[in-house]
């Protein structure tokens, strides 16, 4: 397990994401980026465009560019404790035969990625605090911070789909006799899930992992070929231009990746599909509650229900003695 801001953490979490358009870098890095291999996401330009990924709405911004929506699920304890490390597991399940489009035009297989958003004062446990079998469950999962001041907000990914569909977060519980700002309280607790690249880049540009569709009426006059940019991190792909009623022309570049449905001379409407929708991923998120439970109120609990077990007892042979008595004195 690794924490903090390792350069070898971020080069884990610094591929191509949909950061300022969506948010949570890192989690939504998840899959802007080339699929299995490196990707090249934009964490920084996401934490900084939002001061907390999950809105007013409730919605986390990760589907800002992960336009699909998929199931996530979250499991936690009912209450724990304070100062104990206890569980948060989140589950982003897809079918490990599922391959997308990279970044290149070529298919592989899915990244995933997870953001938790823990009540305040919670916190991802230090590794001297976890148990060992924990520890085997938990692996080399990199968890970063969301930001600075917000311990509580973790993110993770993106990593390989096929060995992470669940995703374990070591969670340390606070101690609010040490921390003035915690209770004991029932808390919310949020959870977003991401398997595949996303629909859109951090500049509101489509990736390849979009459909696109006609910008105008009219005909398809020609349909060429574009040559990769790497410098732009363009991996090719065609130029459609559409000649419409008013005499212009309107180019529409479409980049390898998704399939095209069109072919020159033929005429189309705006807003028809140029090209099959190739994503194959998704982002959902799930919310769960969880007690800080004070060990006082156990032990007052179970103190209760020892008395009230004494007096069942008591009444119980009382009332033998009773009925001795009264079967003595034949009554």
């Amino acid at each position: 397990m690794k924490f903090g801001m390792s350069g070898k953490g971020l080069r884990a979490l610094s591929p191509r994401l949909c950061g300022a358009v969506s948010l949570v870098a890192v989690m939504v890095a998840v899959m802007v980026g080339l699929g299995a291999k490196p990707v090249a996401a934009y964490p920084y330009y996401a934490q900084a465009a939002y001061e907390n990924p999950r809105e007013a709405t409730g919605r986390i911004v990760c589907a800002n560019c992960h336009l699909a929506a998929k199931p996530v699920q979250l499991e936690l304890p009912h209450s724990v404790k304070p100062d104990t490390v206890f569980e948060a597991v989140v589950k982003v399940p897809y079918d490990l035969n599922t391959q997308q489009v990279l970044g290149d035009g070529s298919k592989g297989g899915l990244n995933v990625g997870a953001v938790l958003v823990l009540p305040e004062g919670f916190k991802i446990a230090p590794e001297d605090r976890i148990p060992e079998e924990m520890k085997e469950k938990v692996g080399d999962t990199y968890y970063q911070p969301y930001s600075d001041d917000k311990e509580n907000i973790v993110l993770v990914g993106p990593v390989p789909g096929e060995e992470y569909q669940e995703i374990v977060f070591p969670v340390l519980a606070p101690d609010p006799s040490k921390d003035k700002n915690v209770s004991f309280l029932k808390y919310a607790v949020h959870a977003g899930g991401n398997r595949g690249r996303g629909q859109l880049y951090p500049t509101g540009a489509k990736s390849n992992n979009a459909r696109y569709d006609a910008p105008a009426s009219g005909q398809i006059t020609a349909i060429t070929e574009v040559e990769p940019n790497d410098d732009e991190g363009f991996p090719g792909g065609y130029k459609l231009e559409i000649a419409t009623d008013k005499g212009t022309t309107v180019d529409e570049v479409v980049p390898f990746g998704p399939q095209l449905l069109v072919k020159a001379g033929q005429t189309v409407t705006a807003g028809q599909p140029l090209t099959n929708d190739p994503n194959m991923g998704g982002f959902g998120q799930m919310d769960g509650e969880i007690v800080l439970q004070d060990p006082r109120r156990i032990q007052w609990l179970l103190a209760f229900f020892a008395a009230i077990t004494v007096t069942q007892i008591l009444f119980v042979l009382k009332k033998k003695q009773i009925e001795k008595v009264q079967a003595a004195e034949g009554i």
